[in-house]
């Protein structure tokens, strides 16, 4: 645990000290982001974030690499992993800059799923009726699908300051003590992609957070958001490949489900957000991908919230599904209940606080939903 903590604080300070050149050198390169309609923000910012999260990750693994323990994490899986999240971290910075359309982003996401397939990183089975084992077609096929699935996710979330990169954290995190106390409780290796991967996913979250929280300085961008996307599938399915599903005993065999299930039950806030954008604008006679402001967090800035404040309440969200979903792996499913209630009572209280303050001052909020 010492070397994952240590490989966590490394990616943390890399971030943290690359992302102000990276910063500079984005408003040079012309990746910003100009001012429109639907955005909360109110000054031109520049994008590329995902370029100094990459760099922090690179020199996290050249430190790492040596470590006794981490150091036998390397192998062609994360390999793979680095080769495609740096296909896709090119392709969202060229979008960062030209707005590519969505057709050639979901055709870059494939091939980045392709990279992957080509380095042994593909759903192998899935816990249906026991343990299925998939055709070697469908699990390449059901790769690709999850792999986008999850980079869209995220890129959708990625809607207010700081609001993608500590959703993304909180995710990685749930899913490195998943993967880590899977393999203590049922003594597989403690060294693995799956593990490495959501240790510098935190890392690269928490460096990068105290620049893009509310006000930002620097937006992740498309370059951030598919990049981090990519590496939490990946996890996902590395675990798949290392776990034998077979061997976890019956007590625990709810948790074969759990490296699929929990990338979806902790993007489930912006996937509902998603499905409900889809079925409003078509309602609407509109495009589904055309853009608007009446997402979750929209609402909840109308509501009188502040843009910190709406940010932890869909923080709060997340970690009700997450959480409680790791604890039930390993814990009896009362406390896992439990968690969750805490954890949505405090989530209730900040929107009770935020609910009385809006009708105490309602001449405050009438101006700031007007702007």
């Amino acid at each position: 645990m010492r070397e994952y903590l240590l490989t966590i604080a490394l990616a943390a300070t890399f971030c943290f000290l690359i992302t102000p050149f990276i910063k500079d050198l984005a408003m040079k390169s012309g990746a910003f982001m100009q001012l429109r309609s639907r955005d909360v923000h109110t000054s031109v910012t520049p994008r590329w974030g995902g370029l100094s999260m990459w760099l922090a990750m690179c020199l996290t693994f050249l430190v790492v690499n040596h470590l006794p323990l981490v150091g036998k994490s390397f192998g062609r899986e994360t390999t793979g992993i680095f080769l495609a999240g740096t296909f896709i971290m090119v392709l969202g910075a060229l979008d960062d800059i030209y707005d590519l359309d969505s057709v050639t982003k979901f055709a870059g996401q494939a091939l980045a799923g392709g990279i992957l397939l080509l380095h042994g990183v593909q759903i192998l089975w899935l816990p249906i009726n026991g343990i299925y084992t998939l055709p070697a077609n469908i699990g390449q096929l059901l790769t690709i699908f999850f792999v986008m699935v999850v980079i869209n996710a995220v890129n959708f979330v990625d809607g207010l300051d700081g609001l993608a990169t500590g959703i993304v954290a909180i995710c990685a995190g749930a899913f490195f003590g998943f993967s880590y106390l899977l393999a203590v409780v049922n003594g597989f290796n403690r060294a693995g992609a799956p593990s490495l991967i959501t240790a510098v996913v935190i890392g690269i979250c928490l460096g990068f957070l105290p620049h893009n929280y509310h006000p930002a300085r620097i937006f992740m961008g498309d370059s951030g958001a598919m990049f981090l996307g990519l590496l939490l599938s990946a996890a996902a399915i590395t675990l798949t490949g290392q776990v034998d599903a077979n061997a976890i005993t019956n007590q625990r065999s709810g948790s074969t489900l759990l490296p699929l299930l929990l990338p979806f039950t902790v993007l489930a806030i912006p996937l509902l957000d998603l499905g409900m954008a889809i079925v409003r604008r078509v309602r609407a006679g509109r495009s589904p991908f055309a853009a608007d402001s009446e997402h979750l967090h929209h609402r909840l800035l109308v509501m009188g919230n502040s843009h910190r404040r709406t940010t932890a309440i869909l923080y709060s969200w997340t970690a009700m599904f997450a959480i409680p979903t790791v604890v039930a792996a390993f814990e009896p499913l009362w406390v896992a209940v439990l968690v969750g209630i805490a954890i949505f009572g405090f989530s209730v209280w900040l929107l009770k606080d935020s609910w009385e303050n809006r009708h105490s001052s309602p001449k405050k909020v009438q101006l700031m939903s007007s702007g």
